[in-house]
């Protein structure tokens, strides 16, 4: 306060009239982030009224108030004495109505929440890094403590392995692929452009091929992508795998019987805008001819919350079976999956997490899940798809 009425001083000068001082406390995250109040003062040099400053008195600074947020109003300067004395009135008025609106609004918890313990409150401001959102984040950190007995002195890490273990149990998990010697299996990945379907292609059949020793073909549809089709042809090739290259539903239909021999047969489809009816109905009646086992979706991890839960919801209609999250390695935090994985409905088959093939895919896995969301390990924790 004392810094605030010396720069109205230096401002107004040693005559000015303070009409009106508050206090402002700091407002939403400010206030976890503990920022301090500041200082609002009203005043004139124009208005007849007693003067608060000291007459003959130097300016006292007190560093550690920061400066106000409003110095000074403009009067009318013709106004006579009266309409001083009123504007004053109203002003005291406005203040009081105005401490009265920010009160109901603290009592109805539309402004203000309660306050979370110390031990919490480090784990809270790391979820929110996280991406995690503020209520999403409360609702974990709550129903943790509950679980704990709401203890004020909980041990930091116990809650926090109290809050990996909530979000593990909100993930569902589909398994690796179920394919078995001796019974054709056909896997679709779907999903919009620039995710990794070709990659992961790539990654998912060079496993099966080499490691489990099935028998594996590869069907792509990515005609529209320019060189798509070169690129998965360079994998087929590298790794011994049978080809064919599909445009219609006709052909879909010939190229599955030529591989109704095969063990696993993997579907490349091209990247489709979630907002492109059009194109997402053509997907539809190509897959309905290939009548796949499984239809995997896939997404990357770098996408908004609100980007990947719309994209899920526009895919559901092709008849979507299971959720793909690549690009792990590329996110800077994962607490934007927790929407998606709890409003989806499908549950999580593999995580990429780089450009190698046949390495960087592994099955998911919850648990890992969780701690990378946290921050309690790394993204590659788990290196090969097949565990030996």
């Amino acid at each position: 306060m004392q810094q605030a009425l010396a720069m109205v001083r230096r401002e107004l000068g040693s005559s000015a009239a303070v009409l009106h001082t508050r206090e402002v406390r700091p407002r939403g995250l400010a206030r976890w982030l503990g920022a301090k109040p500041e200082i609002e003062v009203v005043a004139s040099a124009n208005v007849s009224v007693p003067s608060r400053l000291p007459a003959n008195s130097e300016p006292v600074v007190v560093p550690i108030v920061p400066p106000p947020t409003q110095v000074g109003i403009e009067l009318d300067t013709e106004a006579p004495s009266a309409r001083a004395a009123s504007n004053v009135q109203l002003f005291a008025q406005l203040s009081a109505l105005q401490s009265k609106v920010e009160d109901l609004c603290r009592r109805s918890g539309k402004e203000s929440r309660s306050e979370l313990p110390d031990c919490a409150f480090q784990l809270f401001t790391e979820l929110i890094d996280a991406d995690v959102c503020e209520e999403l984040a409360r609702e974990l950190i709550e129903s943790a403590r509950r679980e704990l007995g709401e203890n004020e002195t909980l041990d930091p890490q116990q809650l926090k392995a109290e809050v990996a273990r909530r979000i593990e149990r909100e993930i569902t998990l589909a398994g690796p692929i179920g394919s078995s010697p001796g019974r054709r299996h056909l896997v679709a990945l779907v999903g919009p452009t620039g995710v990794g379907k070709t990659t992961t292609i790539a990654k998912l059949a060079a496993n099966y091929r080499l490691r489990e020793k099935r028998r594996v073909g590869l069907i792509t549809v990515d005609t529209y992508r320019i060189a798509a089709v070169e690129q998965l042809r360079t994998y087929a090739d590298i790794i011994d795998l049978p080809m064919e290259i599909v445009s219609t539903p006709r052909e879909m239909h010939q190229a599955v019987a030529r591989m109704s021999d095969l063990d696993l047969i993997l579907m490349d489809t091209a990247g489709r805008s979630p907002r492109d009816e059009v194109k997402i109905q053509e997907l539809k009646s190509l897959l309905a001819e290939a009548s796949p086992d499984e239809v995997h979706l896939v997404l990357s991890s770098v996408a908004s919350a609100s980007s990947l839960a719309k994209t899920a919801a526009q895919f559901a209609e092709v008849g979507t079976t299971a959720l793909l999250l690549t690009k792990l390695d590329e996110a800077a935090s994962l607490g934007n999956l927790l929407p998606l994985l709890r409003q989806c409905g499908l549950p999580l088959s593999y995580l990429t997490h780089g450009q190698n093939v046949p390495d960087d895919i592994a099955t998911a896995d919850s648990g890992h899940l969780a701690r990378v969301i946290l921050g309690l390990e790394t993204v590659a924790g788990k290196r090969q798809l097949v565990e030996t």
